[in-house]
């Protein structure tokens, strides 16, 4: 496992994403506001609650881990290797980065996102079903293979600790815990 020295800890926004609707994927914005306990504001999967649809129609009470979705940029050439066009936002995500290894970040760590938005990392996001009804085969291609680091590579979750707004260019810095070394669960 990568330790926590070799992440890389400063890096930038490409995009940003948002969707009023429950959609596999999300339009591009030209900046998306995070606002404090809650998510991306107009964002489906934004509340205090968990809002992921499976989850909610089950435990509405769980709190909402999910918030914000950040994927790394540099999975989308992996991706366009193995056959799949995949770009900013087609994933689901909010905050498309560039620069920082976020599946290897562990629990508890936190990204500074623009001038003040900070994001808590929770947990590996998981590719579901949804991920190959977006293009077949493609859940295949963001399990890891590998024997150590993570499971997935389809990005992470996070809940909103200070809210502000985003924009693409923006930088991304990350603090990592002060407590052991974990690495992110699957959520």
């Amino acid at each position: 496992m990568q330790q926590r020295h070799d992440l890389a800890l400063k890096g930038r926004v490409v995009a940003v994403a948002a969707d009023r609707g429950h959609h596999f994927s999300k339009p591009v914005l030209d900046g998306i506001v995070l606002v404090e306990g809650h998510g991306v504001e107009g964002d489906a999967h934004a509340g205090p609650f968990v809002r992921h649809r499976y989850l909610a129609r089950r435990r509405p009470r769980l709190p909402n881990l999910r918030q914000v979705h950040l994927i790394p940029s540099e999975l989308f050439p992996s991706l366009l290797e193995a056959g799949f066009e995949v770009g900013a936002g087609d994933l689901g995500e909010n905050v498309t980065t560039a620069g920082l290894d976020l599946e290897r970040m562990p629990l508890g760590t936190l990204i500074g996102l623009g001038p003040s938005a900070v994001v808590e990392l929770t947990g590996l996001r998981t590719p579901c079903v949804l991920i190959d009804r977006f293009r077949a085969g493609l859940k295949r291609q963001v399990l890891s293979s590998a024997e150590t680091g993570p499971a997935f590579k389809s990005g992470v979750l996070g809940v909103v600790r200070a809210g502000g707004p985003v924009v693409a260019g923006d930088s991304a810095r990350v603090r990592l815990p002060s407590s052991s070394f974990r690495p992110l669960p699957a959520l």
